[in-house]
């Protein structure tokens, strides 16, 4: 017997969390709404596994991150979702989507229907098994992606207490966790192929600072080559890494982290795509009118700056569904929604450090403040300039005023003139506008 729905939430990330409060908010019938996961708990906050979930002391556990209490919201329990008469339908993985009889078809066999369709499937990580890395099957190789994968690692830890671990990749991952399994004591080594860390955002300069202040915390940084191999013990455990550069690394325990992939391979040929996603106009909508897509598998127009685009990023995540959500609402309401005006936003805390990021990196930039790692008292930031304007801002060791002041100036991109005075008045700059 297939199961019908008048709303579907294909996915049970951040997005899928976000979208049923917003239909909860916007008025919702029981039974009307289902949310299809391949996991098994209910959706929650996904960055809490790369931070807290794996603390020494007090690590955060579920039911305390179910969305939305990232955003500051009301924390959406399994019971929430019953008492708002929307079914969640977990541990469910969905082989089969056929637009045109508006089903999905689970790996057994069930079949759901629905009137419209929210895409919200976000991404799967790159594993080096898919390049036939050789050894890259051994036991303790780690992804970080869902929470059993967190549950596995956080397993890892406590069984190789004061191990050797191994990071393959310098971007968010690799930074995050270097830094929370040096906070469990474990003798950390990380590795990549770029001139420095977090290269898709970071400067030479801003890099020069976290690398820096890694190494202080006994972090040791490989740059400039890749894994290549990995050997086993008689139990199957990794035990070392090859390197390209000719250099073999003991391990107890590796973790890669070296980018994702959107999952959009259920809808190839059904739906139009563009840069890798799911193409939607500015209410996520794709180019089948009742099937909407959100989050990181959405190419969508950026207003900002003109162009289409692909965010992975929790913030997106968020502000995508309640968009697609009220667009849906409204539509059938016969009325209209404002266009989606993003402004690209990312984050990031380890240890003591917390920066954040806002606008477009891309033409000159401008360091201000003291990116010295060895300073007691951290604060230093950067301006993107385009075309004689500030585009984008960033900042560690911001307040929540000063992280406003750089949100608001990547958002009104002021003229700038003279780089070297931007460069004197930092932070002040942005205070200004």
């Amino acid at each position: 017997m297939a199961k019908s729905f008048k709303y579907i939430i294909l996915g049970g990330g951040v997005s899928a969390g976000y979208a049923a409060r917003e239909f909860s908010k916007q008025g919702l019938k029981p039974g009307e709404l289902a949310i299809i996961s391949k996991e098994a708990v209910a959706p929650y906050e996904r960055p809490a596994l790369s931070k807290a979930y794996l603390f020494p002391e007090s690590p955060a556990r579920l039911p305390g991150f179910h969305v939305c209490v990232g955003s500051g919201g009301e924390r959406q329990l399994p019971e929430w979702y019953t008492e708002k008469g929307i079914e969640l339908i977990l541990s469910t993985e969905i082989v089969k989507a056929d637009i045109t009889t508006k089903s999905l078809t689970s790996a057994g066999g069930e079949t759901f229907n629905y009137e419209t369709l929210i895409i919200a499937t976000g991404s799967t990580v790159i594993r080096l098994t898919d390049f036939g890395v050789q050894g890259a099957d051994a036991k303790n190789i780690f992804y970080l992606r869902e929470i059993e994968d967190a549950d596995k690692l956080y397993e890892a830890i406590k069984a190789k207490k004061n191990g050797k671990a191994v990071i393959v990749g310098g971007g968010y991952i690799g930074l995050e966790l270097s830094a929370v399994l040096k906070l469990n004591n474990v003798d950390v080594n990380m590795v990549y192929p770029e001139p420095w860390c977090m290269p898709r955002l970071f400067t030479s300069d801003i890099a020069h600072f976290y690398e820096g202040y890694y190494a202080n915390k006994g972090v040791k940084i490989i740059k400039g080559t890749v894994a290549t191999g990995f050997t086993a013990n008689s139990d199957g455990e990794v035990k070392e890494v090859k390197l390209k550069d000719g250099r073999v690394l003991e391990a107890d325990i590796v973790v890669v982290g070296v980018g994702g992939r959107p999952l959009t391979t259920l809808f190839k040929g059904q739906v139009a795509e563009e840069k890798g996603g799911i193409k939607t106009d500015s209410f996520f909508k794709t180019s089948i009118p009742y099937v909407y897509a959100v989050g990181d598998v959405a190419t969508f127009p950026l207003k900002l700056y003109g162009e289409l685009r692909r965010v992975e990023h929790v913030d997106h995540s968020r502000k995508s569904a309640e968009q697609a959500v009220k667009a849906i609402k409204a539509s059938e309401d016969g009325k209209t929604v404002e266009e989606y005006d993003y402004l690209p936003y990312f984050y990031s805390r380890a240890f003591d450090l917390s920066w954040q990021f806002y606008g477009d990196n891309v033409g000159e930039s401008v360091l201000f403040g003291d990116n010295n790692p060895e300073s007691p008292k951290v604060k230093f930031g950067a301006y993107w300039i385009k075309d004689g304007k500030v585009v984008g801002a960033f900042l560690e060791g911001g307040t929540a005023e000063e992280n406003n002041a750089i949100a608001k100036i990547a958002r009104v991109q002021p003229p700038v003139e003279n780089l070297d005075q931007l460069a004197k008045e930092g932070l002040s700059f942005a205070n200004k506008i």
